[in-house]
């Protein structure tokens, strides 16, 4: 007879909590939301290595908060991934070297003469290309239209530039600059800022020059806030 033994609980989504949050959610406790992420990552193989690519604008929300991030991450000298999703969890998950499926979570993880891409609750599929993000249908439109067996370097990096371009203007979650990454047998090159679609070209035909550290004010109004309860001496002489 064998004795029995608590066994560790098998990993997986549990659905314990769902009645309580049913009843939670009907007696008025709002549904947390969630905030939607935007990027614009592809990768593709040609004759010698892959290339892989990624715009440059990290958001908050509506909010741009940084125009020039990094989402081409290095795990080992022929091993790098993009990230899509929440920043910070791409960043610690790459840091520790290991691939995960974390909530508002996905990565693309290149290796050498392979594209290995893994969504959300799916198993990793070797492809000959991939986009994923926000601004991946405009990317994936122009691999299915262009790309083809056997591409140069130079063809390789000007189809993933254009495929990132089209996540940049066509996804309002992607945005600024276009990185790439080319991995061939015995090297890697980390191509920073390849292309800058975005250039500043814009000048006030006002010809405004203001002096550093300091703006015009062109108009002031000051508005007296009376606190709740609070009497003023002008009410007290009315009474």
């Amino acid at each position: 007879m064998v004795a029995s033994m608590d066994v560790p609980a098998k990993g997986g989504f549990s659905f314990d909590l769902c009645p309580r949050n049913g009843m939670l959610e009907k007696k008025g406790l709002k549904v947390p939301g969630f905030r939607k992420t935007g990027t614009t990552i592809v990768g593709l193989v040609f004759a010698d290595g892959v290339v892989l690519g990624a715009d440059t604008r990290a958001t908050e929300g509506p909010i741009v908060a940084d125009k020039n991030c990094e989402k081409i991450h290095y795990m080992a000298p022929n091993i790098y991934c993009c990230g899509a999703g929440t920043a910070a969890d791409t960043e610690a998950v790459t840091d520790i070297k290991v691939m995960l499926a974390l909530p508002l979570f996905s990565v693309e993880l290149i290796v050498l003469d392979h594209i290995y891409t893994r969504f959300i609750h799916m198993v990793p599929q070797t492809l000959p290309f991939a986009t994923m993000g926000s601004g991946s249908l405009a990317a994936m439109s122009v691999f299915e239209s262009k790309y083809k067996e056997g591409l140069t370097r130079e063809e390789g990096i000007q189809l993933v530039s254009e495929a990132i371009c089209a996540g940049i203007f066509n996804d309002l979650g992607s945005g600024s600059n276009v990185d790439v990454c080319v991995i061939t047998k015995g090297k890697t090159e980390y191509l920073r800022n390849h292309q800058l679609p975005n250039p500043t070209t814009y000048v006030s035909s006002k010809g405004y020059n203001f002096v550093q550290g300091q703006t015009e004010v062109l108009s002031t109004k000051i508005t007296s806030l009376k606190m709740k309860g609070e009497v003023t001496i002008g009410d007290a002489m009315e009474e």
